[in-house]
């Protein structure tokens, strides 16, 4: 799913899946910023694994001291320069989250939110643990995925993606268990609470799940 957000839900498509979305949706996605925002200082040197097109870094420069995000798509990133308005206090770099471009504990704050740990299709235990890797000991670094509780209303914004084209058509017969197939080949899962248990065993960190406004679920890491 990286290639289909660098190729196909990019820039200002990807801004569009968030314009359209519902009362309650938006209401989801500022949660899961405040959330995050409780762990940042005007002193922390925050990373966003999976930027986009900066909507999540625009809130979190305005708290934190420096943020880098990092995305795989040069076309989100060069919307995100204009986007933020080029702040000074925040850095945009073309990266594999898989293989971070930074030395070990470089941030006091490493997050993956919006179910960007879903999104990345990748070995979920070393995304986790690349991402624990350049956070400092003492710091934190944040996962989320979607809350159980929310499918309703998920799968329903998924509809108005797909309505206005910037998802393929929901696949209505393989759509379920917290899993929205779409008919273009892209495929939204989740993480469960006890998958996140899984993922985070045997890292360096302290592990607290929690579900936040009943529509998302945490997996925050705080490193030993």
């Amino acid at each position: 799913m990286a290639g289909y957000y660098r190729e196909k839900l990019a820039a200002e498509r990807l801004r569009r899946c968030y314009e359209i979305a519902s009362p309650r949706v938006q209401q989801y996605l500022q949660a899961e910023i405040a959330y995050a925002l409780k762990e940042i200082s005007s002193a922390s040197r925050v990373l966003e694994l999976g930027c986009g097109y900066g909507r999540i870094l625009a809130p979190v420069a305005k708290a934190a001291g420096h943020v880098i995000g990092i995305d795989n798509s040069i076309e989100s990133l060069r919307y995100a320069g204009g986007f933020l308005k080029n702040p000074r206090n925040v850095g945009l770099v073309c990266a594999d989250a898989m293989s971070l471009p930074f030395d070990a504990e470089s941030f006091d704050v490493v997050a993956c939110l919006q179910n960007g740990i879903s999104a990345f299709r990748v070995d979920l235990s070393q995304l986790m643990r690349e991402g624990l890797r350049v956070t400092r000991r003492g710091g934190t670094a944040m996962f989320s995925s979607y809350a159980a509780g929310f499918w309703r209303e998920r799968l329903e914004w998924f509809r108005m993606q797909a309505a206005e084209g910037l998802v393929g058509r929901i696949d209505e017969t393989r759509t379920g268990n917290g899993t929205i197939v779409c008919e273009d080949g892209f495929t939204a899962s989740t993480v469960t609470p006890g998958e996140f248990v899984a993922l985070a065993a045997g890292l360096n960190a302290d592990v607290t799940i929690e579900e936040v406004d009943g529509s998302s679920l945490f997996c925050v890491l705080r490193r030993r």
